[in-house]
């Protein structure tokens, strides 16, 4: 079992994900309760499987439930199998499909994943009140996973202290605060992530937003290439390229822990 600390080419920033490469699918209650005391944001089970259109399953976990979709635990996950010398790209079957990452000549990863455009609702007072600023537009992605809500610049992103409480009870599993970057950044956009009510109070970086925030800044910005900052304490830098329905999300790991489950945590005890 590793640690792995995605969107970053630093220890100790980023988003640290889990990874268990597996050699047989274990128990759904066996996973929950590795995710459960790993206690990160997420953890990626890799499973060994013959499949006819990809090299491993690739499932994800938060502390509290299985999720659909994973940027930096499928990021790290990648990222371990290349370590290992597994030869690129590697096709992950998930619940979201099948996802294709590629090491690219620089080093970075680059992950393949459904672009999740974000049509508009009238949530902007709910989510104003939750986040405690005020909010320019709301938006809700079609499994009403993610609530987008725009906010006026920069620093309202970085300055907010939500009611995470109220979050909670949003239409909604995980809330996207962002806005334009401010003049002369490196990049073009910055955002935060509020889950609580799938155990993750605030997502450090987070790959799958991206999917949702690649299409909306693509269209008010007017450019298919864009860098997001995900502007939380161990925050992160997010390439995205916009393909029609897809979207590349692009990014950096690091392993910062390596080691092994006892005998009494395996799934066969």
């Amino acid at each position: 079992m590793r640690t792995v600390d995605s969107f970053t080419d630093r220890p100790f920033t980023g988003n640290p994900a889990a990874v268990l490469l597996l050699d047989h699918a274990p128990p759904d209650e066996w996973m929950a309760a590795v995710a459960r005391e790993t206690n990160v944001s997420d953890t990626g089970f890799v499973i060994r499987e013959t499949l006819p259109d990809a090299d491993f399953r690739l499932r994800w976990f938060t502390p509290m439930v299985e999720v659909d979709l994973c940027g930096h635990a499928t990021l790290a996950s990648a990222h371990c199998l290349f370590e290992d010398g597994v030869a690129g790209p590697i096709r992950f079957a998930t619940r979201s499909g099948v996802l294709t990452v590629t090491r690219q000549p620089n080093g970075s990863l680059a992950m393949d994943f459904p672009a999740s455009p974000p049509a508009e609702v009238d949530a902007r007072s709910a989510a104003a009140a939750a986040l405690g600023a005020a909010v320019e537009w709301t938006g809700c992605t079609e499994d009403d996973f993610f609530l987008l809500a725009l906010l006026a610049d920069e620093g309202s992103v970085r300055n907010l202290s939500p009611d995470l409480s109220a979050v909670a009870e949003l239409d909604a599993s995980a809330v996207i605060a962002t806005a334009q970057a401010g003049a002369g950044q490196g990049y073009d956009f910055v955002s935060r992530l509020f889950a609580p009510s799938v155990g993750i109070p605030e997502d450090p970086v987070t790959g799958s937003s991206h999917t949702v925030l690649a299409p909306f800044w693509s269209r008010r910005l007017a450019r298919t290439s864009l860098v997001g900052l995900q502007a939380s304490p161990r925050s992160g830098l997010v390439g995205v390229e916009l393909n029609g329905d897809r979207v590349t999300i692009t990014g950096r790991a690091v392993t910062v822990l390596d080691g092994a489950l006892s005998a009494a945590a395996n799934p066969s005890s």
